[in-house]
């Protein structure tokens, strides 16, 4: 630390070349973070997906709806522990822009089966009690004011009430966190019988998809295939999955997430690698001389290369650490917009550390030849340049 003044002077010499050096830096760390939190968006559910959870849907397609009789057989299969069901509900509150999750359920099991819900007892038994009720995530109760007793019109897309109307009206009884920060805070869940009973005649007595608890998940392979079995050559055969490899199926329709964001960042991390070592290159040569004089007074090779390594380190550090504090602060803000699509836009802790550790091995790789150069120079030769 005793030269770090010297490595901060040295950085300051050419300001205009640093600053905008600094500036590719930032805008590449910004757009790393941002990346980070839209790949944590698409597929971060999936290392959040229970274990001991299979997803059960429609071989074909999963718009097409299973009978909700399935449940009952699901249950006695060997290695199930218990199966519930979700339905699509696709509904919008009061303006299309205002999308987020709805799904009837069975509350009781329902929450059995997701321990990640955080509900207080006394909304979890108004909840059971009350045939309109809902719960709602924090995120979405936040988003809309809602409060516990507030009546809410939804308008599905999909769902025709009895009198040709669709707008369903629930009673909000429940707002729910979650037990970990990557937990989906956005959805709402109603009752199934409100739900079955209400609708018209299509789709009665049938369901989206079942969730399925397995009492040992080293034997997840076998009991799905034992469920898939159950239902084969019936009219509404089955495909049953971890609920990670479902979550990443829907991701998976937009593309391979993990590789179009590793072929951007490399992309863009190679443009950088040049910037940064043609400024450091470009500094070296400038201080050929005083490189010199620092080795005619008793500097080692193995002082100077770490000065230029550290110099450009500092470089590297100060960017990423600006454009990765800009995206933090940034990202809350962004979620917010877009928290109907993408309820767990974040950038995660796991990404900032990756992020300050590719800073700092930016620097060092950028550093690493002019340093050499550096180490190689020869008193006489630099100080004949000056």
């Amino acid at each position: 630390m005793k030269f770090f003044h010297l490595i901060w002077c040295n950085l300051r010499r050419k300001k205009l070349r640093t600053s905008l050096t600094l500036l590719s830096i930032i805008v590449a760390f910004i757009l790393f973070g941002f990346l980070s939190a839209i790949q944590q968006a698409l597929v971060g559910g999936v290392a959040l997906a229970g274990a001991d959870r299979l997803v059960v849907r429609e071989k074909v397609s999963i718009i097409n709806l299973l009978p909700v009789s399935y449940e009952a057989r699901m249950d006695r299969i060997p290695g199930v522990d218990f199966a519930t069901h979700q339905t699509w509900f696709g509904g919008i509150y009061q303006d299309p822009k205002n999308f987020f999750m709805q799904n009837p359920v069975e509350p009781e099991k329902f929450l059995k089966m997701h321990p990640e819900i955080i509900l207080p007892p006394d909304e979890e038994k108004a909840w059971l009690a009350t045939r309109t009720g809902a719960i709602v995530g924090r995120r979405t109760a936040e988003r809309f004011g809602w409060k516990i007793g507030d009546k809410v019109p939804i308008q599905s897309t999909i769902w025709t009430l009895p009198d040709g109307s669709r707008t369903w009206t629930f009673d909000i009884v429940g707002i729910y966190d979650g037990k970990d920060k990557g937990t989906d805070t956005t959805p709402m869940f109603f009752g199934y019988d409100y739900f079955d009973e209400g609708r018209q005649q299509w789709g009665k007595g049938q369901v989206g998809w079942y969730t399925i608890r397995i009492k040992d998940p080293s034997q997840a392979a076998e009991v799905a295939k034992r469920v898939d079995a159950e239902f084969e050559n019936s009219p509404h055969e089955t495909k049953t999955e971890p609920e990670g490899a479902f979550i990443q199926g829907w991701a998976a329709q937009i593309g391979n997430i993990v590789f179009i964001v590793a072929a951007i960042l490399s992309a863009v991390f190679f443009t950088i690698l040049l910037v940064t070592g043609n400024t450091m290159a470009q500094a070296v040569r400038e201080r050929t001389g005083e490189l010199g004089v620092l080795k005619a007074i008793g500097f080692t090779n193995a002082q100077v290369v770490a000065l230029v390594l550290a110099e450009s380190c500092l470089l590297t550090v100060i960017g990423g650490a600006v454009g990765l504090g800009l995206t933090r602060a940034i990202t809350p803000v962004v979620a917010q917009q877009l928290a109907g699509l993408l309820p767990l836009f974040f950038l995660p802790t796991r990404d900032l550390v990756i992020g300050l550790g590719l800073s700092i091995a930016l620097g060092l790789v950028t550093g690493f030849f002019p340093a050499l150069q550096a180490m190689r120079l020869r008193v006489a030769d630099a100080l004949r340049r000056m």
